[in-house]
């Protein structure tokens, strides 16, 4: 589908001139997710792998944890009362005999492209619906010069984001460096859930020995993503939030913040990076 950007009118002024002229937006639209018939969620997305956000959401909610679970997903015909399919509600089937988490079926979520999943800030939440406990057997290791050389491969990977320069990104590399996968969206969650959905639907998961890193800010939603696929560290360019290092600190995941050329804040596990000199005190 190509929706992922449109053409609007835009009135410039660069050093006292005027100029009318056509400019590149990224496009953004409501998607609607059902879990087996029933709605579940809506999220504001850019339109594109529709089918992995689904899939991705539906791991960070404990529901899927791997391709045999998942049955299908297709767009819902007969979206509009004329009987058109606007492409933007989505059906998970599950497999038969799948035991669904109570929480999925009590929950009908309203998400925005940047907020996440707003009012599940829950520790326990994460604690008892995830299902590969963060262990590292054998333990990840990463260079703090790897990892500072990570935004900048992200970056170069962003292709409409060069277009339009209003997307966020999120990116799965492996332990050595080397880029998996690059997903983008509108919102930074919906570009995890991609990410993770496509893990899922390639049957990668738990993503144990990789790393994702996120454009922006590293907030619950992102960590909670990130510890629901067994990923082991999670970096972002901005800050993360207090809840996000406490989920960090709960369940072993390695949490990077304000990651910028070589400069770096590790809130926690900090057992994964290999420090050039000891952490100060403080």
């Amino acid at each position: 589908m190509g929706r992922v950007t449109e053409r609007r009118r835009v009135l410039r002024l660069r050093e006292g001139a005027v100029s009318a002229r056509p400019d590149t937006l990224v496009a953004e639209e409501p998607m609607e997710i059902r879990l087996n018939g029933r709605p579940l969620a809506i999220t504001m997305r850019t339109p594109g792998d529709d089918f992995a956000l689904a899939a991705g959401f539906l791991v960070s909610e404990g529901v899927l944890g791997s391709a045999e679970e998942l049955r299908n997903i297709v767009y819902c015909a007969g979206a509009t009362a004329g009987g058109a399919n606007t492409y933007n509600i989505v059906d998970v089937r599950t497999a038969p005999g799948l035991v669904l988490p109570e929480i999925t079926l009590e929950r009908n979520v309203y998400t925005t492209s940047s907020c996440g999943l707003c009012g599940k800030a829950s520790l326990d939440a994460v604690r008892t619906t995830a299902r590969w406990p963060i262990l590292d057997t054998p333990p990840v290791r990463l260079d703090a010069a790897l990892l500072a050389r990570l935004p900048d491969r992200l970056r170069a990977a962003q292709q409409v984001f060069d277009r339009t320069g209003g997307l966020h990104a999120a990116a799965l590399f492996t332990e050595d460096g080397e880029l998996l996968d690059v997903r983008e969206d509108v919102g930074r969650h919906n570009a995890v859930d991609k990410l993770v959905g496509r893990a899922l639907r390639g049957g990668l998961l738990p993503l144990s020995r990789t790393v994702l890193l996120v454009s922006g800010r590293a907030s619950f939603e992102l960590a909670q993503k990130a510890v629901m696929a067994g990923i082991p560290v999670l970096a972002a360019v901005s800050a993360p939030s207090a809840l996000a290092v406490d989920l960090a600190v709960e369940t072993g995941l390695t949490l990077v913040g304000f990651l910028r050329g070589t400069s770096m804040n590790v809130y926690a596990g900090e057992h994964r990076i290999a420090l050039r000199a000891p952490a100060s005190q403080g």
